[in-house]
């Protein structure tokens, strides 16, 4: 139980950049859902061993015929999100009963194996840990007027992904903390370095893109073709 890992699937969001009146979440890839790609990610990996799908209230049912459709035994409940992304995760977490936790977006079908386990390692080894990319372009900090107060040093700049792995037990506290103080978080983490958990970065894939707007879905298909020409 001390090792026992399970994910928070997240895909309550009902984005509008995407220029559709279906979830982006649903829309398919190569005939399949989105969302069912990625949680074919954590059925297959080893460490999960439970994994709790967060959606829209109007989706749950939806959802539960796709995971029996495509076998998805590793997915022990499907629960209705709230109004931020923040109380969608909290309540997912609320329903895992693994020592660990690794929350995930829901239109990251493309997270790797081995980006999983290094999460889990670091997270055991540090306390908790955020798979990113180190940022490519320059980042500048600009005012409310638009003019740049200061250019950040771009080799300390990290652009956050998921999974994002905690100790179950800790993350929760950390929520309860921000419930209590009204802090409404921009990531998993930020709710973590608040109450000093530490948080340690796990290098990923610039592939392991967040699918919102069409442009996302296009390099999706291209990317999925890709892997299925590797494989064959």
């Amino acid at each position: 139980m001390s090792n026992s890992v399970g994910a928070v699937i997240v895909a309550a969001g009902r984005g509008t950049r995407m220029g559709t009146a279906e979830s982006k979440q649903y829309l398919l890839l190569q005939g399949k859902p989105i969302i069912v790609h990625t949680l074919e990610v954590f059925q297959r990996h080893h460490l999960i061993s439970e994994i709790v799908l967060v959606t829209g209230e109007e989706d749950v049912e939806r959802c539960r015929e796709w995971i029996r459709t495509y076998k998805l035994d590793k997915v022990a409940s499907v629960v209705a999100g709230g109004l931020e992304r923040q109380h969608s995760v909290h309540l997912g977490l609320r329903n895992l009963k693994t020592a660990w936790a690794m929350v995930h977006d829901g239109v990251r079908p493309f997270v790797q194996e081995k980006e999983i386990t290094a999460c889990y390692e670091q997270a055991r080894e540090i306390g908790a840990s955020v798979l990113a990319v180190p940022v490519k372009d320059t980042i500048k900090q600009v005012d409310r007027e638009g003019k740049v107060v200061s250019t950040p040093d771009r080799r300390s700049l990290w652009a956050i992904q998921t999974p994002q792995t905690f100790r179950l037990s800790e993350l929760l506290a950390a929520y309860q903390s921000a419930e209590l103080d009204g802090f409404l978080g921009t990531d998993d983490s930020s709710l973590a370095e608040r109450c000093g958990i530490p948080v340690a970065v796990v290098e990923g894939s610039y592939a392991n893109i967040k699918i919102t707007t069409p442009e996302d879905l296009d390099f999706a298909e291209f990317t999925q073709r890709s892997r299925g020409e590797e494989e064959s």
